[in-house]
């Protein structure tokens, strides 16, 4: 039986399927789900299909991967065709956030601290997958798709939903000078020990949805950091390195 984390809020609409993998010590590499870390690519795709076999049951979707680069690149999907579940060959090329408005498609984001965020809009019924490290928040990946919905599909902030997943916390994410220079103006968005800094990517990823016009209420925080609760998610932080990764996806269901 798979556990997943999974947003309050999004659970309210029926059209919407999403999910947010967690560890378990029954699967190979503790269910990792990264075909780009070395591991045994046979057992990495069994895993993926333990997740298409789930929300297959009454469904046939497609599902995107993308090679993220730590960039603020965003891809629109706009084929019904899966790319990068079963092989990196396919996968969307050097980008870090995916949106689509077609139906029975899963975006995914694959991380390990980073702080993945979904996104919907639920009048327009467009998605959006996003993965924020600090690279890609100093760059306000964030923003920029929330920008990008509003650009192609005419969506409205005030009827964007978010999520932001489990992620490294401000409890445990030591960085340098070279790292909080590109944040110290942002108020709470760090606490000082010694002569290192403790950031705050989660908050920091909601001032930007904050910023970018979405409304407070439409934003559920997971409030779980990574490094702290390794026995469910993988922490590249924590394990020293490791190479699992955990998944946050998020797709429509096509209206019958």
């Amino acid at each position: 039986m798979l556990d997943f984390y999974s947003f309050s809020h999004f659970k309210n609409y029926d059209t919407l399927l999403h999910a947010v993998t967690t560890k378990s010590s029954f699967l190979p590499y503790h269910f990792s789900l990264a075909l780009h870390t070395g591991e045994n690519s046979q057992d990495i795709i069994r895993n993926r299909e333990k997740i298409s076999n789930y929300f297959s049951q009454d469904i046939s979707l497609d599902y995107i991967v993308a090679n993220q680069t730590h960039s603020d690149h965003i891809h629109i999907v706009t084929d019904k065709k899966t790319k990068g579940w079963r092989k990196l060959e396919d996968a969307i090329t050097d980008c870090d956030a995916l949106i689509t408005n077609t139906p029975n498609i899963m975006l995914t984001i694959l991380t390990a601290d980073c702080v993945p965020i979904l996104l919907y809009d639920r009048e327009k019924e467009v998605i959006a997958a996003i993965h924020a490290g600090w690279k890609g928040t100093k760059a306000h990946i964030v923003s920029k798709t929330v920008q990008k919905m509003i650009d192609i599909y005419d969506c409205d902030v005030n009827h964007i939903i978010a999520g932001i997943a489990p992620s490294i916390g401000v409890c445990c994410y030591e960085v340098g000078n070279d790292v909080i220079q590109h944040f110290s103006h942002i108020p709470q968005s760090y606490t000082k020990n010694r002569d290192k800094y403790m950031l705050n990517l989660p908050y920091i990823n909601k001032k930007q949805l904050l910023d970018s016009g979405i409304p407070e209420m439409n934003i559920e925080m997971s409030n779980i950091c990574t490094a702290c609760d390794v026995d469910r998610f993988f922490s590249y932080r924590k394990e020293k390195g490791c190479s699992g990764r955990f998944m946050s996806m998020i797709g429509l269901k096509h209206k019958v």
